[in-house]
């Protein structure tokens, strides 16, 4: 059996493409790359006229759902999903004690979602983001018959506006939930406990022909550090500065480069200027992965230092950590969410340096040592490289996904197949 006639996959996302979220893309393109068929349904129209390259192997077809601005514009979504979803006013009266509570613009997004998933022959829709693109999902799912899932990946669930009832429900009711790393997993699970066998850590993968390894050489002077991300607090990039600071005031000469735009690249130019660093301190703004790719070549040592925002805000696990990783550039990073899954030590091998959050001279000291001779980078690099070859290939990764939506459970109310005959497949999955 080909894999395409298992079922047909729709991802549902708030915003394709986007910038930031190469994660997306990878998954996407591994899972066809493996044979499945997938379609693309977006709720908002890019807003970013800048793409990265990869954008153009993905294959799956992509539909940007209408989202009405006006009650009048709703009436006829309604009408049609009337005419094509079997079933539908029986199904929309028993959802409409949910929908009151429900933004309006959801609601006729995800009934003319369902009208899509019907003509379109879709079984499983998966979402990213336990926010508006699950919640989109969820009344889709309720209308159709076809299961849904969907990744939780940080903001959606640490962030201090995360409504945890609605998360927990969409969980309830989700077919299965994907999350990024062990951190989340555990805390996940401890928010809704009857819903934590239906959920299930799968790393964000890459394609590791795209990042091949290269044994680190010796460092360079001016010492090189790279650090990538959006300009937001959570990557906590002012205390990697005000590091780059104290390596300076200790005589060690110090070329930082961050890549990545956002809301803080003014308060960072001013603490650049106000700490005398206007020479060893770049922002780079926004750069492609390419570009990206390109500085952590340049690189001696890659920095994540980030941190858990006042508003509970953090990361999961970077994805360019990964990748830094992978490329055999020697890397530190905080011990905040998932990053300590990845570097210290593992099976007895050192991946790389952790370091506090928000300790200043934690990271300080870190870069010192990775700047010395006597810093075993070679061993560090292999290991690290030994790890993402283990957990985070996206074939391997796309695989598990997969299996995910074909495992069977019947007790699943998202799952029962009502609908739409194909979606009697993906039944929710108990572990």
């Amino acid at each position: 059996m080909q894999l395409s006639e298992t079922g047909r996959i729709g991802y549902v996302l708030k915003i394709y493409p986007r910038f930031s979220e190469t994660f997306i893309v990878t998954e996407i393109l591994a899972r066809e790359a493996a044979g499945e068929d997938l379609e693309i349904f977006s709720l908002r129209p890019p807003v970013d006229p800048r793409f990265h390259p990869e954008l153009a192997r993905v294959q799956a077809p992509v539909t940007y759902v209408t989202r009405p601005q006006k009650l009048s514009e709703g009436w006829p979504i309604i009408a049609a999903a009337q005419g094509i979803v079997p079933n539908f006013a029986e199904r929309f009266s028993l959802l409409l004690p949910d929908l009151a509570g429900c933004d309006a613009s959801e609601v006729h997004q995800g009934i003319e979602l369902a009208t899509r998933v019907v003509e379109r022959g879709i079984t499983h829709l998966h979402a990213h983001f336990g926010s508006i693109a699950a919640r989109t999902a969820r009344i889709t799912s309720a209308l159709t018959g076809v299961p849904f899932s969907f990744t939780a990946h940080a903001k959606d669930i640490f962030h201090e506006l995360v409504d945890h009832g609605e998360l927990i429900r969409l969980m309830q009711d989700a077919h299965h939930t994907v999350t990024v790393s062990d951190f989340n997993l555990r805390y996940l699970s401890a928010l809704a406990p009857a819903a934590s066998g239906r959920l299930h850590r799968v790393y964000n993968g890459l394609e590791l022909d795209r990042f091949p390894f290269q044994e680190p050489a010796g460092v360079h002077t001016p010492f090189r550090i790279a650090a990538v991300g959006r300009l937001v607090e959570k990557k906590g990039f002012p205390v990697l500065i005000d590091a780059v600071a104290g390596l300076v005031r200790s005589g060690l000469r110090v070329d930082l480069r961050i890549a990545g735009g956002g809301e803080l690249a003014d308060a960072l130019a001013a603490r650049i200027e106000l700490l005398g660093l206007a020479g060893s301190v770049q922002l780079l703004g926004p750069r492609t992965q390419s570009e990206v790719i390109d500085l952590l070549r340049w690189a001696d040592v890659f920095a994540a230092p980030c941190i858990v925002g006042a508003d509970g805000n953090a990361d999961g696990l970077p994805t360019v950590l990964l990748e830094a990783m992978a490329m055999g550039l020697v890397c530190i990073g905080s011990d905040v969410t998932g990053i300590p899954e990845v570097l210290g030590r593992t099976d007895g091998a050192c991946t790389g340096i952790l370091v506090r959050a928000g300790n200043v001279e934690d990271l300080i000291g870190a870069l010192q040592t990775v700047a010395s001779d006597s810093f075993d980078r070679v061993s560090v690099a292999r290991a690290a490289r030994a790890l993402i070859e283990r957990s985070f290939d996206s074939r391997t990764q796309s695989g598990r996904l997969r299996q995910l939506c074909l495992d069977p459970a019947p007790d699943s109310p998202a799952a029962a197949g009502v609908g739409n005959p194909a979606a009697s497949e993906f039944e929710e999955v108990i572990r």
